[in-house]
């Protein structure tokens, strides 16, 4: 049995999109619940040289939208990282999650050894379809979502492990 590129990108996107929503629904409660200023936790870092919530979030949500894009021989658009509250963070994982399950099996499949051009370190690096995404864009995406969860957990927001990764189906 083989995965397509399909099945291995955008429903693991998808998945990873909404259970990031959810987690930052949780944190807007926690949040409104204790009176807390949610800029506390927008601007949360697990250490002083990791980027802030926001910006996990933002990293988060152009991985798993430029991803499929890229994949689909397309750019995505740009988006202004500009969202600083819960309400705006989930409006742009909405936004991103609704750009991902846009795309199409046929759009995206067959995109193994399409040659995909991105930035490591500052310097071009050429992916083919299949290492961009196993290699570089789902450890990258799950990583600043992890990290995401990290933030919010480490700062008092009741989440578990389910949170993170859903119920299996």
């Amino acid at each position: 049995m083989t995965i397509s590129m399909y099945r291995a990108s955008v429903p693991a996107f998808a998945r990873g999109l909404s259970s990031l929503a959810g987690v930052l629904g949780k944190a807007a409660a926690h949040a409104a619940a204790r009176k807390i200023d949610e800029s506390a936790f927008i601007n949360a870092r697990l250490f002083p040289d990791m980027f802030p919530l926001s910006r996990q979030v933002y990293i988060a949500t152009d991985f798993a939208r430029g991803t499929v894009a890229r994949l689909a021989g397309e750019e995505p658009p740009k988006w202004d990282d500009q969202e600083a509250t819960f309400a705006d963070l989930i409006a742009r994982v909405e936004r991103a999650h609704a750009a991902v399950t846009a795309f199409t099996a046929a759009q995206i499949d067959g995109s193994e050894a399409r040659s995909i051009v991105r930035p490591v370190r500052g310097q071009p690096h050429t992916f083919n379809g299949l290492n961009y995404l196993l290699q570089y864009a789902l450890p990258n995406f799950y990583f600043h979502s992890a990290t995401a969860y990290g933030i919010l957990r480490s700062n008092g927001v009741e989440l578990g492990k389910t949170d993170f990764i859903g119920t299996l189906d």
